[in-house]
């Protein structure tokens, strides 16, 4: 039996702290692979500084392209709109076979308004949530069965890497290289 995981997110930009909490739960959930799902418009927040979905898209294509056991997708991104999670459980639980295993990875800060996500009773239904700890974080959620899992802090913001390259500064080491270079090339960030 299959177990997938799955990330969803802006990845604007990806960054080490992305990379480290899916391989901390494939390994520690024994997952096969964990799939990431930059969407399209975030639904639950304004983002004046967001990139194109297409180059969020190949950014994280570029972070993971040496791990078979990574995979992107651009499903929220061909929807459109604004991308709500069940939607896209719903699509990947199609797309595999019976008896596979959906998990859906959240970062602790997500657990507080878990219970607020759109038609979260089905969500529990197709997929265990796996829970990661946030540096300097303790949140009380709602009680949603989940797995909870634990990662060294890495206390880094996609806000605070555009921050540093809008003004400049170094970002090397705190994304991968490939994903740097691209950012370069595209001028993504910039003033």
């Amino acid at each position: 039996m299959k177990r997938i995981g799955i990330l969803g997110g802006t990845f604007n930009p990806i960054h080490i702290g992305h990379l480290a909490m899916a391989d901390i739960a494939r390994d520690r959930c024994q997952l096969d692979q964990v799939i990431f799902v930059p969407c399209f418009q975030p639904p639950h927040k304004s983002m004046p500084h967001l990139v194109g979905a297409r180059d969020r898209y190949n950014m994280v294509r570029l972070a993971i392209q040496d791990r078979p056991d990574f995979a992107v997708t651009d499903v929220e991104i061909k929807r459109k709109g604004k991308s709500y999670s069940i939607d896209t459980v719903t699509y990947l639980r199609a797309l595999y076979p019976r008896g596979t295993r959906l998990f859906f990875i959240i970062g602790e800060d997500n657990l507080v308004n878990l219970d607020k996500w759109k038609k979260i009773d089905e969500m529990i239904r197709i997929v265990t949530f796996i829970v990661i700890n946030r540096p300097g974080q303790t949140q009380r959620g709602p009680e949603i069965k989940h797995l909870a899992v634990q990662m060294p802090g890495i206390d880094i913001s996609a806000s605070y890497l555009r921050r540093c390259i809008r003004n400049g500064q170094s970002v090397r080491y705190l994304i991968p290289e490939r994903v740097r270079k691209f950012i370069i090339t595209r001028k993504l960030y910039q003033a």
